[in-house]
């Protein structure tokens, strides 16, 4: 089986987080579930050191320049694929090679350059829009990361509802309630209160961190006592927006932006926090809900595209578009300990129906059926 990683990224920064997250957990358990299957992976990152059962091809050129990553991935990949007689392919990201023979699986985890393409580069945009649109119609099947996707991928681009299969991700073992002791040295060496409203995730348009502010702020005219709210993530699109908006609604003093949090250090912020919210206009699965829930933590979130499908019955739902719902929702969790501890036990319950070994399971089951076997 090849596998095309070349999205795999294990630096500490906003690249390792979706997409290579995903990747590198495919990757640890894809061997573990079939050993009768051969893997190797095609990637470009140094740092990346695989385990028993998965081989791995380094490619030189660098995968964060895209046009680098496109031209490997269209010329040398296939005559790497061709040398080392490959049975089949997947393709862990989008778009697979255009003079691609082999059988092939393509994994999509949004459409957001469809969906959103005023927040794409017009390249970006147009390579994605295009690629994608052509990799899937040729795929002999499309994993998609959820429902959501699974019905966006049939209805924009005219795939067989039988090609395309919902494989949704997992929750690593580490996202689980810490020891009091430890959740308490981690606030004190990050210099974080008692309580305190956490978000999660890129700041750009897409993720309403602009919707989570002002609801804040609607809270905090109600009860100056309002907690701390930290906002963590990489900076993305437009992201100034963002620190404008705070600005000029003299929030600064009492929102936190950590910035990126590295992957080691996310179980111990959710652990910490006594609400998530994460109201997002558009996820292809929303893998901090399932996080966050894992580790207990209270979760408010979104009534759309992908994240009514993580989150279950487990989280309060609110459109994203409503500031006064999202602030109010926020406020009631905080002050309220029984909901807060439902939520809790309901989350926990919720997370342990997702793993990654069940992703790499049922993504093995698919390669069998592509391949003519059972």
């Amino acid at each position: 089986m090849g596998l095309n990683a070349q999205l795999l990224s294990l630096q500490q920064s906003y690249r390792s987080a979706g997409i290579s997250w995903y990747i590198f957990n495919l990757l640890r358990h894809l061997p573990k579930v079939d050993a009768a299957f051969h893997f190797t992976a095609y990637h470009s990152d140094t740092d990346f050191q695989p385990q028993n059962g998965l081989a791995a091809q380094r490619s030189s050129l660098p995968a964060r320049h895209p046009i680098a990553r496109i031209a490997w991935e269209q010329s040398a990949l296939p005559l790497w694929l061709k040398r080392q007689r490959v049975d089949l392919l997947h393709a862990l990201a989008f778009v697979s090679p255009l003079v691609n023979r082999l059988p092939t699986v393509l994994t999509i985890y949004d459409l957001s350059f469809i969906r959103y393409p005023q927040l794409f580069r017009p390249f970006n945009r147009w390579y994605l829009g295009t690629f994608t649109r052509i990799s899937a119609r040729r795929a002999d099947a499309v994993i998609a990361i959820s429902e959501s996707t699974r019905q966006d991928v049939i209805a924009s681009f005219g795939v067989a509802p039988a090609r395309v299969h919902t494989v949704y991700c997992g929750a690593d073992e580490a996202f689980r309630p810490l020891p009091a002791a430890d959740v308490a040295a981690f606030r004190a060496e990050k210099r974080l209160p008692e309580r305190f409203i956490f978000r999660l995730g890129t700041i750009e348009p897409r993720k309403n961190v602009e919707g989570v502010i002002r609801a804040y702020a609607a809270w905090r005219q109600r009860d100056a006592s309002a907690p701390l709210l930290v906002i963590a993530g990489g900076k993305g699109w437009y992201y100034r927006r963002v620190f404008q908006l705070v600005e000029s609604l003299g929030l600064a003093p009492h929102i936190h932006f950590p910035g990126y949090v590295p992957q080691d250090e996310l179980p111990l912020w959710y652990n910490a926090a006594s609400v998530f919210v994460y109201p997002s206009h558009f996820e292809g699965f929303g893998l901090p809900v399932l996080e966050a829930m894992a580790c207990g933590t209270p979760v408010v979130t979104s009534d759309v595209s992908s994240l009514p499908e993580v989150a279950g019955d487990a989280a309060v739902l609110v459109s994203p578009d409503d500031v006064s719902g999202l602030s109010y929702a926020m406020e009631r969790i905080f002050t309220d300990a029984a909901l807060a501890q439902s939520l809790r036990e309901k989350g926990r319950r919720q997370a342990a129906r997702f793993s990654w070994e069940k992703t790499a399971a049922e993504t093995v089951t698919i390669y069998r059926q592509v391949l003519g076997g059972t």
